[in-house]
């Protein structure tokens, strides 16, 4: 099968990322061979590729928003049958007895592994997937439109909900790439006023298309305080300056799995029962009540469609915010 492999993390600028004919795998106890159509590109993908998160072996194949059909069937699978289409998210897998797991929280679980990072992910031909952590894809959604809902859809839903975002309230997003495309849909299908901080023209145009009650830059003050507030960009200078704009006992949830160093800030910014937390991955509940609403209501995705081959300039074209919504491999 043909994969895009990373043997040695470089700057993307570098096409680290390297066409290979890999041999395809024969799925082991509780897991299926899928056939990939697509896979989403994720900002994660190009922290892993550039060294700034380190997978525990390399060589690795990228790639963990991946949707596929069921080819070959290990032992000990039953909920699922050849040619059932199927996504399959960043989570891969978690230990399930752990307290985390037993709390519901494997996102949290210390023996987690992860799609395109533990094990090899969906910038290929053909993956290995657990079936436990796949995630049904409703009729209703094409296979390019529900690749990016399986990362950046997931973990921005997760996001609002770590900010305690109730219906009506007023929300900022800081930062407006993949996911916050999305995650302003299910803010603005809540009814509440979303109020976007991007530097990007074209983020911000579609950031209006989508329904942003108000559109500016981090350095802006924003019409009103937020209530809540998400951060989607990897820059720790953006906390203080977000939390500004965050009203006493409000919540600014960070959505970002490696960021700069978060600056020294002033108490008062924090005061007021502010909260400040981070979000750590996602669960499987969280796709799963994710992938309903976003058929539900229904989320409408901007998207670049990229071949295999192409996977290093897609990931460019994410470091330069070339890209408006998501951006797609399909192979």
């Amino acid at each position: 099968m043909r994969a895009m492999q990373l043997c040695r993390a470089a700057p993307i600028e570098e096409n680290p990322l390297v066409m290979v004919d890999r041999d395809t795998l024969e799925p082991g106890e509780g897991e299926v061979l899928l056939r990939v159509n697509v896979c989403g590109l994720c900002h994660t993908d190009l922290h892993t590729v550039e060294g700034e998160i380190k997978p525990p072996t390399l060589p690795v194949i990228p790639g963990h928003q991946v949707v596929g059909a069921v080819d070959t069937i290990g032992p000990g699978v039953y909920g699922h049958s050849v040619g059932d289409r199927v996504g399959v998210p960043w989570l891969y897998r978690a230990c399930g007895e752990c307290d985390y797991c037993q709390r519901g929280e494997e996102n949290l679980c210390p023996q987690a592994r992860f799609t395109g990072f533990h094990v090899d992910g969906g910038y290929a031909e053909y993956m290995i997937a657990e079936e436990r952590y796949l995630l049904p894809i409703p009729d209703g959604i094409k296979d390019e439109d529900a690749a990016p809902l399986l990362c950046a859809g997931i973990i921005g839903y997760r996001s609002l909900r770590m900010a305690d975002l109730h219906p009506g309230e007023r929300l900022g997003l800081v930062g407006f790439g993949a996911s916050a495309h999305l995650a302003i849909q299910v803010a603005r299908h809540w009814d509440c006023d979303v109020y976007v901080f991007t530097r990007s023209d074209g983020h911000r145009r579609l950031a209006e298309e989508l329904g942003a009650s108000w559109v500016g830059g981090s350095e802006d003050a924003a019409p009103e305080l937020l209530d809540r507030a998400v951060i989607f960009a990897p820059v720790g200078d953006l906390v203080p300056v977000t939390l500004e704009k965050v009203r006493p006992g409000g919540t600014l949830a960070i959505n970002a799995i490696h960021m700069s160093s978060i600056p020294e800030m002033e108490y008062a910014l924090i005061y007021g029962e502010r909260t400040l937390r981070s979000v750590a991955n996602a669960t499987y509940r969280d796709g799963v009540e994710f992938i309903h609403l976003a058929a539900e209501i229904p989320i409408r995705v901007s998207m670049k469609l990229y071949e295999l081959e192409e996977a290093n300039q897609a990931l460019l074209d994410i470091k330069q915010s070339r890209i408006d919504g998501a951006g797609v491999l399909k192979i």
